[in-house]
């Protein structure tokens, strides 16, 4: 029977062996990774409760991709009258909501919502005014692209004032994101674009607000109690709107008089494009995993300078296209990159 020192002696003689055995290894346990998700992939798939909320989150980002045509077919209604006739709409619809979800007790709801709801909803006067103001006065490619840098704006207000932590590649994402928003704004200046490019801006900052004021501590509800927040900080969001573009009505001497057609189709994107959109992509959302959610809400923006493009010929100059891709494609890798973490909960738009 040989020595201990022969055997060690013995063993250190094959110098690769435990390099080999660790490879291998390593090896496996990526094949076996990768045959996981494989599987995880097929057996989501194969969930219909998934495939349900894949369809409603689709289905909820294709209605909000149609405020830019909607706007577009309006007959003569100024940005203001829209935003009165859409708000109220939003708000109407969900008054309603709230009302069948809770039983009859919506006072109760917004008395749970508290304070946090209240400032979401007026993080949305910012966001819903300067969207149509923008969408008025821009092409609606500049101004969904530039809606677009919401997240990244929610990431950096996260940081500075709840002290969330960013991820490395979230901070890079952003730098790619702000060359693309610098290459739309400098031709919206040129066109003379100008005040839509900033009000998109200042959409897009109200969105940031909105995420961050529910997900402030003690303030951010989860679950159930979460969807309910959010419907209800949207809910005073329309209301809060309501009378700020009424006050805007009545100041520039226009009042609420507008054709009926226009007034169908403003109140028409507050109940179907904002109201029912919201909810089916709050009962998708759900069963939809949070990566996917963020990939799949790109549908808003994309769809929404196609609709203009098909049916009113109305096209994107070349450096909205180039600074739209950037600012995408920045969007799509830092979703991609989270993969392995679970982000924070984002607004419900």
């Amino acid at each position: 029977m040989p020595a201990a020192g022969a055997v060690s002696a013995s063993r250190a003689s094959r110098p690769g062996l435990h390099d080999r055995r660790f490879r291998r290894s390593i090896v496996a346990h990526i094949e076996g990774a990768r045959r996981m998700s494989v599987t995880s992939a097929a057996e989501r798939w194969g969930d219909p409760a998934y495939r349900r909320g894949l369809a409603l989150v689709l289905l909820a980002g294709t209605l909000w991709s149609t405020v830019g045509i909607a706007v577009r077919l309006m007959e003569g209604a100024g940005e203001w009258q829209i935003l009165f006739y859409r708000s109220l709409g939003l708000t109407l619809f969900l008054s309603l909501a709230l009302t069948v979800k809770s039983g009859g007790r919506p006072l109760a709801v917004f008395r749970r919502a508290g304070p946090t709801a209240v400032f979401g909803g007026l993080s949305l006067v910012l966001a819903f005014g300067g969207s149509i103001v923008s969408l008025v006065n821009t092409t609606v490619a500049n101004a969904m692209f530039l809606f677009a840098s919401a997240p990244f704006l929610a990431a950096v207000l996260g940081r500075l004032v709840l002290g969330e932590s960013v991820r490395p590649a979230t901070w890079i994402a952003l730098a790619v994101a702000l060359a693309g928003v610098g290459i739309m704004v400098v031709e919206g200046f040129a066109l003379g674009h100008a005040l839509g490019n900033l009000a998109a801006l200042v959409s897009a900052l109200g969105f940031a607000l909105f995420t961050v004021a529910l997900r402030w501590p003690r303030g951010g509800r989860s679950g159930a109690d979460g969807d309910d927040q959010r419907l209800t900080a949207v809910c005073y969001g329309g209301l809060f709107m309501t009378l700020v573009a009424a006050l805007m009505c009545l100041a520039q001497g226009r009042g609420f008089a507008v054709s009926g057609h226009d007034a169908i189709l403003a109140l028409g994107l507050g109940v179907v494009q904002l109201g029912l959109g919201l909810s089916i992509y709050t009962i998708g959302a759900r069963s939809v995993p949070a990566v996917e959610l963020a990939l799949l809400s790109m549908t808003e923006v994309l769809f929404g300078p196609v609709w203009v493009w098909l049916f009113l010929g109305e096209e994107a100059g070349v450096m909205t296209l180039a600074g739209g891709a950037l600012l995408l494609g920045a969007l799509a890798g830092n979703a991609l990159s989270g993969l392995r973490r679970r982000p924070p909960p984002i607004g419900p738009l």
